[in-house]
């Protein structure tokens, strides 16, 4: 039986020592490469990161599997035994240009199910964590579980990709969303915007094509605290595929939903 006190633990520092090392690049010239197209990049520090979870990770839980958007990991058909789904830079872009609004993300899964998430804002020393039944943290702070607001109150992250021209979708069908939320925000960071739900600086968070390294973590922290996760369609997510992804305060996911997402192909 896993001792998930002691692989938190572990997860924890390796977090904090990742960490340091990402800084320590700030003032270093980076070496930069594009992925699927000119605006998905990665760096050397990306894949230098994941590198060193994966040898922590081996070195201390042989028997584990670990997925990480780099492709250092391991090539898998299924969750079952214990994954690790890693994310070592979320918010590339941001690294790059800004040195800030990036998070370290790690989800562990048993069998499909969230057992431990860890978002780490590195620059701001925001570390969101949770181990299954155990609630939510940042940093020592626990946080309370999540209520219901109207679409007129939340605020919403959303990329203005989604409601302008685009090869995806018709850009007319989250416009009204946009209307009738009090304000929408976006971040550049999956795992950022998602941890910000969880301590309330979001209230729900759209976007359309993330991979599970993107949102395994923010998962089990927004289910711990009674938030909802699905595609657009309501659907449950696939961890071993990319998704569109909506993620809200319980009865505002509802309402969503029903009233704006209903009609939209996705």
């Amino acid at each position: 039986m896993a001792n998930w006190l002691e692989i938190d633990k572990n997860a924890k520092t390796w977090v904090k020592e990742a960490s340091q090392m990402i800084k320590q690049s700030f003032s270093k010239t980076l070496t930069i490469e594009t992925k699927s197209n000119a605006n998905d990049l990665v760096t050397n520090i990306d894949k230098r990161t994941e590198q060193f979870f994966i040898n922590k990770i081996n070195d201390h839980y042989p028997n584990h599997r670990i997925v990480g958007e780099e492709g250092f990991g391991d090539s898998l058909s299924n969750l079952d035994g214990i994954v690790w789904i890693i994310d070592p830079i979320d918010g590339t872009m941001n690294f790059i240009h800004q040195q800030r609004n990036f998070a370290i993300s790690i989800g562990i899964y048993e069998d499909g199910v969230g057992q431990i998430g860890l978002i780490y804002d590195v620059v701001h020393d925001e570390l969101y964590h949770s181990i299954k039944g155990n609630g939510v943290f940042l940093n020592d702070l626990s946080l309370p579980r999540l209520e219901d607001v109207n679409v007129s109150e939340a605020i919403i992250g959303m990329n203005a990709t989604w409601v302008t021209e685009n090869k995806r979708i018709n850009p007319s069908l989250l416009a009204p969303l946009v209307k009738n939320a009090r304000g929408i925000r976006s971040y550049g960071s999956a795992a950022i915007e998602m941890a910000y739900i969880a301590s309330g600086r979001l209230d729900a968070y759209i976007s359309l094509r993330l991979a599970p390294w993107d949102i395994a973590a923010g998962i089990i922290l927004i289910e711990e605290l009674g938030g909802i996760a699905t595609t657009l369609k309501g659907q449950p997510l696939d961890l071993l595929a990319e998704n569109s992804l909506f993620i809200a305060r319980p009865g505002l996911h509802e309402e969503i939903i029903q009233k704006y997402l209903n009609n939209g192909d996705w």
